[in-house]
C-alpha cells in the first residue's frame, strides 16, 4: 500500500469522526468530572480527621488510592488537550492536579508525549525503558546481575512491582524539578514541596507512628497498583516496533489493545480501555471515546487492519505471559548453564 493510500485512511477516518462530531469539547462533562473528583479528595481528608488514630483509616487510605488515580485521569485528559482547547488552561488544571497527588504534570506530559509518538517502539518509546522488566528479547538479552534475575521471574514479580509506581511517580517529578527538566520548575517545586509537607506532616499528626507508616505504605502502594493495572493493558503484549514505523493509523492501532466493559470499566480505568481510539485522536474528550469505538473498529474491518479487545482480566493475562515468554531464553539458558 503506497504512503498516500495510507494517508487518505486516516483522512478517511478522522472526517467521520468529526462529521459525528467526537471532536467538540465537553466543558459540562469535566466541570462535573472535576467537581466531583475534588469534592471526593476534600471528603476523605475531612473523613480522616474525624476518625482519628483509629485502624479505620486504612480504609481511607484505599479510597485515597482511588481518588489520587482519578484525579491522574484528569490530569492525563489536561495533558491531551481533551478539556479545553488551547494548552494554558488545561496545563493549569494539570499542573493543580499533579500537585494535589504529588507529582510533576510536565515532566508526565514529556514522557507521555513521547509514547503517543511511537507507541511500543523498542527505541523510542519510555513506557518500554524500564529496568526492572524486559518487554522484549532484546532488553532480555542486555540484562545483567539482579536486572537479569528480575527478568527471569518478571511475570511473578510484576504485580508486586506496581505498588512502587505511586512511589516512582513522586520521586520521577522531584527529580525533574532538581534537575529542570520541567517547564514549570518554580510552581512545581512548590507544589511538591506542600504536597510532601502537608501530607507527611498530617497524616503523622493524626496517627500514631506505627499506624502513620502503614497508612502511607496501604495508600501508595494501592494507587501505584491501580496506576499500573490502568496502563499496562493498554499497550503490554502487544507488537513491538523497531526501525522504520508503519504509518499513523497502523501504528497507533496495531499497538494498541482496548478493554471490554460498561459505564464502570471507563470510571475506574478513566476511558484509558479505548485505548486505541484514544492513541488515534488523543485530544477527543473521554465521554466520546465510547461513542468514537464502533466507528473505528468499522473502519478498521474495513481496511483489514487488525483491531485488538479483550476483557479486563484476559488483558492481564497478555501481559503476564509476555512478560513470562521474555524472560524464557533467560530461564533456559541458566537451566543449560546448571546442567554441564
Amino acid at each position: 500500500m503506497t504512503a498516500t493510500a495510507t494517508q487518505s485512511d486516516y483522512s478517511a477516518l478522522s472526517l467521520r469522526i468529526r462529521e459525528a462530531g467526537l471532536l467538540r469539547r465537553r466543558y459540562g462533562y469535566y466541570t462535573i468530572k472535576t467537581a466531583g473528583t475534588l469534592l471526593a479528595f476534600a471528603g476523605a481528608w475531612v473523613g480522616f480527621a474525624f476518625i482519628g488514630d483509629s485502624w479505620w483509616q486504612l480504609f481511607i487510605a484505599a479510597g485515597l488510592a482511588v481518588v489520587f488515580a482519578q484525579l491522574a485521569f484528569l490530569g492525563h485528559d489536561a495533558g491531551h488537550k481533551q478539556i479545553f482547547r488551547t494548552r494554558r488552561p488545561n496545563d493549569i488544571l494539570g499542573t493543580m492536579h499533579g500537585g494535589l497527588i504529588g507529582m510533576s504534570y510536565q515532566e508526565w506530559v514529556g514522557g507521555h508525549t513521547r509514547h503517543h509518538a511511537n507507541p511500543n517502539h523498542e527505541e523510542h518509546d519510555p513506557d518500554l525503558d524500564i529496568s526492572a522488566l524486559a518487554f522484549t528479547t532484546k532488553q532480555a538479552r542486555l540484562k545483567k546481575g539482579f536486572l537479569r534475575w528480575m527478568a527471569k521471574h518478571q511475570a511473578w514479580l510484576f504485580f508486586p512491582l506496581l505498588t512502587l509506581e505511586g512511589l516512582n511517580l513522586h520521586v520521577s517529578g522531584i527529580r525533574a524539578v532538581l534537575k529542570g527538566e520541567t517547564k514549570a520548575r518554580r510552581i512545581e517545586g512548590a507544589l511538591l514541596t506542600a504536597h510532601v509537607v502537608g501530607y507527611l506532616t498530617t497524616v503523622f499528626l493524626v496517627l500514631s507512628p506505627g499506624l502513620a507508616v502503614l497508612f502511607v505504605v496501604v495508600h501508595q502502594a494501592l494507587w501505584g497498583v491501580y496506576m499500573g493495572c490502568s496502563f499496562a493493558p493498554n499497550h503490554k503484549g502487544m507488537p513491538t516496533m523497531t526501525g522504520q514505523s508503519a504509518d499513523f493509523l497502523r501504528k497507533q492501532v496495531l499497538t494498541s489493545r482496548n478493554i471490554r466493559g460498561g459505564p464502570l470499566t471507563d470510571f475506574v480505568l478513566g476511558g484509558l480501555n479505548y485505548q486505541i481510539e484514544h492513541h488515534l485522536f488523543p485530544n477527543m474528550p473521554r465521554p466520546h471515546l465510547r461513542l468514537a469505538q464502533p466507528i473505528v473498529q468499522s473502519f478498521c474491518a474495513e481496511r483489514g487492519i487488525p483491531y485488538s479487545q479483550a476483557s479486563l482480566l484476559r488483558s492481564y493475562r497478555h501481559v503476564l505471559e509476555h512478560l513470562h515468554e521474555m524472560g524464557a531464553p533467560l530461564r533456559a539458558a541458566d537451566r543449560a548453564v546448571a546442567a554441564v
